[in-house]
């Protein structure tokens, strides 16, 4: 039986990582979701007694959470480039036991696995009972803007057009998936951050920093033209400026959460056991429809 379709390439993905370390890394966007994520942590308000920081690219989440006292001991499985992980892993197979750990965090990494299914699967296997998963990733909404001038510019230069921008999951697709892989009271919301630019070249170089640059296994190997790369820019500062001539880039942050099952959760009521009638509780006259009992 064949796997799941290779929709990011791994070693792109590495070596993208790599430049970024190299040029010197960008790191606004995951210092603003580490801080949101200690925030939602401590609304909580509980303690855990083990936790994994899983696949984000920088230290950034794992020493904000070192400071909340929230959590026992923290280790981070994630990429070797990032360079200071306890243990590197195969973000598709995690090497983690059965219902081992109580609490599960990301940020800015689950977008780009070729199963995320799969790898929700894996995560509620290994948390203990009442363990949490926390999490952020980018969205479906991420650089539409990118992606709106990059298919305009090749269609018009290069008589068609290739995979520049990558195919993030939707808010409501993410929610499906929480249920899918067992996990109880699942949450989703979005965070939509605009980012201004002088230009839209300034962008693309915050993308390489980031180790955002294209990472889809289908894109094109050849160097982008000239002719299209200019013409991306005319799109882009004509549709996407403000009127101070700055340039918008949106990133959709969505956050998901789940808990493992556990008895002490909150439970929906059974259809039909319900002691209040609808309309009493409204306190409006029920209407019956024609041909009701």
């Amino acid at each position: 039986m064949s796997g799941p379709i290779a929709i990011f390439d791994s070693h792109a993905l590495a070596a993208r990582r790599r430049r970024a370390q190299a040029l010197g890394a960008e790191t606004f966007l995951l210092e603003r979701v580490s801080e949101d994520l200690v925030d939602r942590l401590g609304a909580v308000k509980r303690h855990f007694g083990t936790a994994v920081d899983l696949g984000t690219p920088a230290p950034n989440l794992s020493a904000a959470l070192a400071t909340t006292g929230m959590i026992g001991r923290t280790r981070a499985f994630g990429p070797a480039e990032r360079g200071d992980v306890d243990v590197v892993i195969d973000p598709e197979a995690l090497p983690f036991a059965p219902e081992s750990l109580d609490l599960i965090v990301s940020a800015l990494a689950l977008q780009t696995v070729n199963d995320l299914p799969g790898v929700l699967a894996q995560i509620r296997r290994a948390l203990r009972p009442d363990g949490l998963l926390l999490a952020a990733l980018f969205g479906s909404g991420t650089l539409n803007e990118l992606r709106e001038a990059f298919t305009v510019a090749e269609s018009e230069t290069a008589g068609g057009i290739s995979p520049r921008v990558a195919p993030f999951a939707d808010l409501r697709d993410l929610g499906a998936l929480l249920q899918r892989a067992g996990l109880a009271l699942p949450v989703t919301d979005v965070d939509r951050v605009v980012v201004r630019y002088a230009h839209p070249l300034a962008l693309m170089q915050d993308l390489r920093r980031m180790g955002a640059a294209n990472p889809l296994a289908d894109r094109r190997r050849a160097p982008l033209r000239r002719d299209t790369l200019t013409r991306l820019f005319e799109i882009y500062a004509e549709r996407f400026s403000d009127p101070d001539g700055r340039v918008r880039a949106t990133f959709e942050i969505v956050w998901i959460s789940g808990w493992a099952p556990h008895e002490s959760q909150q439970k929906p009521l059974r259809p039909g056991s319900a002691k209040v009638r609808l309309a009493d509780a409204l306190k409006v006259p029920e209407e019956r429809l024609r041909g009701d009992s």
